[in-house]
This record gives structure tokens, sequence and C-alpha cells, in this order.
């Protein structure tokens, strides 16, 4: 039976929101909040953090979770992992994001079921609701082959384009046309992750700014399934108070 391993990609800095993991949320950093959803939420896999500096090294191992040192240099998560899984040695890696604190046992295991079933590599996506969202280049959104889900392609931009509506749209558009928000979890094939690591950033890569497009642009299949569950991406300071606001109490 093939081996499945959680690596999480950590890295220090942060364009938008600096050392954001290590930001604190009722007095613990963003990433042991991270750390200990997926603990709890797939207990029976084995987690990895990924680390490119000794404060989040610290951080994460004192906390009691198993930590790679890996190199600054990475320009992406996907490489990042794909140093560390040369110590891990998994067969089938899920990437959860360090920034992703309601991340579920669901979503983890659907991708691990994605890559069980012969895909190369595997992501999930979900149904905008507002179209102040879509509309919104920080979330992602993706376009799939409802009869194989495959994607297609994955941008900032919104896709697909309301050609009729001129671009502009409104929530009763958005709930009217399925429109999907790509989150930022991943599963690879070993093969697939090590591959990636020595292709050249792609063209489409480097002007979205989004790695997944390296994949595509090199001719491999994305397997994309949806998820219901509820999950925020802290990728800015207001999103940490939203996420804190979600906690209650």
């Amino acid at each position: 039976m093939a081996q499945t391993a959680i690596i999480v990609p950590c890295r220090l800095e942060s364009t938008r929101f600096p050392r954001k993991l290590l930001h604190p949320i009722r007095g613990r950093p963003l990433v042991l909040w991270v750390a200990e959803r997926i603990a709890a939420a797939a207990p029976e896999i084995p987690l990895w953090f990924a680390v490119d500096h000794p404060l989040l090294a610290d951080c994460v191992s004192q906390a009691g979770f198993h930590v790679l040192m890996t190199s600054a240099a990475h320009q992406s998560g996907t490489d990042r992992i794909a140093e560390a899984n040369r110590t891990v040695r998994a067969d089938h890696v899920v990437n959860v994001q360090a920034d992703e604190p309601l991340v579920t046992g669901m979503q983890i295991r659907a991708l691990a079921r994605m890559l069980a079933e012969g895909a190369p590599m595997a992501t999930l996506a979900t149904r905008f609701q507002r179209a102040a969202d879509f509309a919104n280049p920080n979330q992602v959104k993706v376009v799939f082959a409802p009869a194989t889900r495959r994607a297609l392609f994955f941008s900032r931009a919104p896709i697909p384009y309301a050609r009729d509506q001129r671009g502009v749209v409104d929530d009763a558009w958005v709930a009217a046309n399925p429109c999907f928000k790509h989150l930022g979890l991943y599963g690879y094939q070993a093969e697939l992750l090590e591959k990636f690591a020595g292709l050249l950033p792609g063209r489409l890569e480097q002007i979205e700014k989004l790695e997944q497009l390296r994949v595509l642009e090199n001719g491999y299949a994305i397997a994309c399934e949806l998820t219901e569950d509820p999950t925020i991406g802290v990728d800015t300071a207001e999103d940490a108070e939203r996420f804190e606001q979600l906690l209650g109490g």
C-alpha cells in the first residue's frame, strides 16, 4: 500500500502579511493553529512541516511536530515540499498550506483518495457565493471539465468571463452561473513532485504567480474535486481577524 504523508510548506516572510505564520491569534502563532487542526483532522496520516527559517523550526518543533529545514531559496511551496519528501520518502504527498486553519479531514482524505485512484496531482475547489469574492484577485479561480474533473486553467482574473455582462456581475449572476474558487490544498504523486522541482517556472506561472500553472504548462493533469467544507486562507491581517472572529467565545 502506498505511503501517504502530509507536508506543510512554511516560509517565514510574506509580501502581503509579513511573518504571518508567527502572527499571534489568541496567544498562539497561526502556524500552530494549522498544525493542531491537521493533527486532529487526519491523525492517521504522518505530518511534517518543511520550513525555511529557525524561528519557524523552533516554533513548530517545540509544539511537538516533525520539522524539516529546507532551502530559503525556493520560489514555490511545491519546490519546498519536493526537497522535504527526499527525506520523508512518501509515495503520495498531501500539501496543506500553513495559512489554512480551517482545513478538514474530509478535504485531506479527498486528496489522498484522488492520488490513490491514480491522479498525478489533485486539488480542491468550492463554489463562489459572492460577486465581490469572484472579482478579488487574491481568491484564485479554477475552471475544470465536469466530465473528467480535470482542471483546465487557474487564474486570478474572474473566469469564466461574463461576456454578455461585459464582466460586470452581481451575486445573483454568481448564484446562477457556478464559478469556482481554488483552495490552496494539493496532492502529488512523488514522481510528479520530483519532476516539478526540475521544471523551470512557466510563462503563465510567472504572469499569474500561480505555481500550479507550471504543471498544466508541462502537460500534466490536475484532478479537481468540489468541497462544501468552509475554509479561510489567511493572506492578510484582515483575514487573521476574520479567523479569530470565527473562533467565537
